[in-house]
C-alpha cells in the first residue's frame, strides 16, 4: 500500500505566493510528504530552512521565467506547480478603477499564465506533472462586493479547464481548489479595517455551512491530493473547500 509521505518521494515542486496564507501551508505540507519545494514570493525571508526559495514577480515575465529555470536546475526538474500567488480586491464595478482591475487581473489571471508558461518545458518531463490552481467559491458564487475579484477568479476556473484540455496528451493534469473564506493574511488585513471586526468576523463565517472559516491547512490538503499521483485520472477538475457554502442550502436552525 502506497503511503502519502512516499506517493511524493522524488518529486518536485513550486508554489508561488508560498510565503504566506494558503502558500505557505501546502510547501510544507508537500515537503513533509517527501517532496523538494521551492517557494516563489516577493518575500522569501520567512521561508523554512527546508524549503529553497526563489524570489520574483509574478508580473514579470522575465523574473518569472529566470525563477522557475532556476528552481527547476537546482531541483533537477519539475513535477508539480502550484499557482497560488493572488491578490484580493473589494466593491463593486463602480469601486475598482481601471488601474485596480489591470493590477488584480495581472496578479490573478496572468501571474498564472506567465509562471506555468515557463514551468510547461520541466513539466513536459515528468512522469506525474500537476498544475494546481488557487481559484475560489468567488468564482462560482456570486459574493456581494467583490465584482473584480471574482472577475479575476471566474477566468482562473476557465483557464483551468482549458489548460486542462490542452496539455492532457502531454500527461499533464491540471486542476483546481476553490476555497471559501479562509482565515489568511488578507482576510486578516481585510477584518483589521473593518469598523467591527469582531461583528464581520462572525458574518464571513456565518455563511458557511459549517459555520466557521476555512483554514489554510485545509486548502493545503486538497492541493496536496490534486498534485499527487495518486490523483492521475483527476484532471479539469475544481475542489470545493468551502464549508458546503457552493452546494449546501441549509434551513434557519432551530432555536
Amino acid at each position: 500500500m502506497t503511503t502519502a509521505a512516499s506517493e511524493y518521494e522524488g518529486l518536485r515542486a513550486l508554489v508561488t505566493g508560498g510565503a504566506s496564507g494558503i502558500g505557505r501551508a501546502t510547501a510544507d505540507l508537500l515537503a513533509a510528504r517527501g517532496s523538494t519545494v521551492t517557494v516563489l514570493d516577493l518575500d522569501t525571508a520567512g521561508v523554512a530552512e527546508h524549503l529553497l526559495a526563489r524570489r520574483a514577480d509574478v508580473t514579470d515575465d522575465a523574473r518569472v521565467r529566470a525563477a522557475v529555470t532556476s528552481a527547476a536546475a537546482q531541483m533537477g526538474g519539475l513535477d508539480i506547480l502550484v499557482n497560488n500567488a493572488g491578490i484580493g480586491a473589494q466593491g463593486t464595478v463602480e469601486d475598482n478603477d481601471d488601474e485596480q482591475w489591470h493590477r488584480v487581473l495581472d496578479v490573478n489571471v496572468l501571474g498564472i499564465v506567465r509562471t506555468t508558461r515557463a514551468a510547461l518545458p520541466y513539466l513536459r518531463d515528468s512522469r506525474h506533472a500537476a498544475v494546481v490552481n488557487t481559484c475560489s467559491i468567488a468564482a462560482t458564487a456570486g459574493l456581494p462586493q467583490r465584482a473584480l475579484y471574482s472577475a479575476s477568479k471566474g477566468a482562473v476556473l476557465s483557464l483551468t479547464l482549458a489548460m486542462a484540455a490542452d496539455h492532457i496528451r502531454e500527461g499533464i493534469r491540471v486542476n483546481c481548489v476553490n476555497p471559501g473564506t479562509a482565515d489568511t493574511p488578507w482576510i486578516g488585513r481585510l477584518l483589521d479595517a473593518a469598523p467591527d471586526p469582531e461583528a464581520e468576523r462572525a458574518a464571513l463565517a456565518a455563511r458557511q455551512p459549517t459555520g466557521r472559516l476555512v483554514t489554510a491547512d485545509e486548502v493545503a490538503g486538497a492541493i496536496a491530493y490534486l498534485a499527487s499521483p495518486a490523483s492521475g485520472a483527476t484532471t479539469g477538475a475544481s475542489l470545493a473547500v468551502d464549508g458546503g457554502m457552493q452546494g449546501l442550502r441549509l434551513r434557519p436552525a432551530q432555536s
